[in-house]
C-alpha cells in the first residue's frame, strides 16, 4: 500500500456542488455521496494511467466532471474519451461543461454495445466514479463482467471505495469479484483530502 496524502484543505471548488447535493438527495443510491470527488481524489484516480497515442479512455458516471477534467487535461491530441452517465441532470451539465469531449446518455451495463457502435475493439484504461457499495450484487457482477471483457490486455480499472465503507459486505463484495473472476493485478492508495475520505483500487488485466 502506497503512503497516502498529506491530511489539509479538502479542496473543493467544484460549482457544481449544489447540484451533486441536491441530486444525491433525490437518489442516493445513484449518486452515491453528498459532494463531488475532491481535485487530490481526481489525480490519484488517473495516476495509473500511461498516456499514450491513440489510446481510449472511459469513464462511468462522470457526475460533475471533476475526473473528466483530470483525463481530458491529460489527454493526448488523438486520444479518445468516453464518459457514460445514466442521470439525465448531470449528463446535461457534462456537455455543457467539455462540449468537445463524447458522453453517453446510459447504463454501463451496456459498455458492451456502446464500444461497439463506436468501433472501438477493447479499452485501455476504465475510470470508476460510480457508488458499487450500494448497487444490487447481481448488477455489480454484470458490469464488472463486461468491465473486464472489454478492457485491452494490460488495461486498466480504477474505482474508489469510502474509507468508512471499505469493510461493507457489499465492498468486500466487489473486491471479491474482481479478484475471483478477472485475475487482475490489485494496487491499493488512500486519499485523506476527499469528502469522505477514500481508497482508490486499480486492477491491470493480465
Amino acid at each position: 500500500m502506497s503512503p497516502p496524502d498529506e491530511p489539509g484543505a479538502s479542496g473543493y471548488a467544484d460549482p457544481a456542488f449544489g447540484l451533486f447535493l441536491k441530486r444525491f438527495l433525490q437518489s442516493p443510491s445513484t449518486v452515491g455521496a453528498i459532494a463531488p470527488s475532491s481535485r487530490f481524489l481526481a489525480r490519484r484516480m488517473i495516476e495509473p494511467i500511461r498516456w499514450s497515442s491513440g489510446m481510449r479512455v472511459v469513464e462511468y458516471g462522470p457526475g460533475t466532471g471533476p475526473f473528466t477534467a483530470e483525463i481530458l487535461g491529460r489527454l493526448p491530441p488523438d486520444g479518445h474519451y468516453l464518459g457514460i452517465e445514466q442521470d439525465r441532470v448531470f449528463y446535461s451539465l457534462l456537455r455543457e461543461r467539455f462540449p468537445s469531449a463524447q458522453f453517453h446518455h446510459g447504463s454501463v451495463e451496456d459498455l458492451a454495445e456502446i464500444l461497439e457502435e463506436r468501433q472501438w475493439p477493447c479499452v485501455d484504461h476504465i475510470v470508476s466514479g460510480l457508488p458499487f457499495a450500494s448497487f444490487p450484487r447481481d448488477l455489480v457482477g454484470r458490469v464488472l463482467e463486461v468491465t473486464a471483457r472489454s478492457l485491452c490486455a494490460g488495461g486498466t480499472f480504477t474505482t474508489f471505495q469510502y474509507i468508512h465503507a471499505y469493510a461493507m459486505r457489499s465492498a468486500r463484495t466487489v473486491r471479491r469479484i474482481m479478484r475471483r473472476d478477472f485475475q487482475l493485478r490489485q494496487k491499493r492508495r488512500v486519499v485523506f483530502r476527499n469528502l469522505p475520505p477514500a481508497f482508490v483500487l486499480t486492477w491491470s488485466k493480465s
